[in-house]
């Protein structure tokens, strides 16, 4: 998401020809675009984009669960002792 947020301020800059960008290439402008492009594959490819979708999901499923407890008058930050 960075990538594409420089990307898109390096092109509006360009156009204004703002800055020091003013006298860039377009072509080096659209460098950020690759580096995002990039950055989804490697994220696809290791799994990045798997495993935080389900962090976020449990992170949502324990805050149902502690939510229940609350209401069912549980304190959910309690440990529990084991029986032996």
């Amino acid at each position: 998401m960075y990538f594409l947020i420089a990307g898109v301020l390096a092109l509006l800059l360009k156009y204004l020809e703002i800055g020091f960008v003013a006298r860039l290439d377009w072509w080096e402008c659209l460098i950020p675009f690759a580096c995002a492009f990039v950055f989804w594959i490697w994220a696809d490819m290791s799994g990045y984009t798997k495993r935080k979708a389900v962090e976020k999901e449990n992170k949502r499923k324990q805050a149902r669960i502690d939510k229940s407890k609350i209401a069912m008058g549980i304190d959910p930050n309690k440990t529990r002792i084991k029986r032996k």
